[in-house]
């Protein structure tokens, strides 16, 4: 027997979006199957994403960011571009 259908591939929106209502628990996964167009077994791997996946968002600490870091390079380009413009000003001579 062969199977004639093609896999869908659903948008992460509409993954996160049946995975929440699965989490709710406020309809079954049948009911969810059905009202999504998706296979039970489908909806329960999305609703354990959704929930293992949520552990790392929150568990993630923010990276600190070191101010010179992000600065050292824009005053190495100004120093560059001050010291082009000096070098043209001399070459084009007195403006009159």
């Amino acid at each position: 027997m062969s199977d004639t259908r093609k896999r869908r591939r659903h948008s992460p929106e509409f993954k996160a979006k049946v995975a929440l209502e699965a989490a709710k628990g406020e309809k079954t996964l049948s009911q969810l199957a059905s009202e999504f167009g998706v296979a039970p077994v489908q909806i329960s791997q999305w609703k354990r994403q959704l929930l293992e996946g949520a552990t790392d968002l929150f568990g993630r600490k923010r990276r600190e960011v070191d101010p010179d870091a992000l600065t050292a390079p824009l005053y190495q380009e100004i120093g560059r571009l001050k010291m082009e413009l000096d070098w043209l000003k001399k070459k084009a001579g007195p403006v009159s």
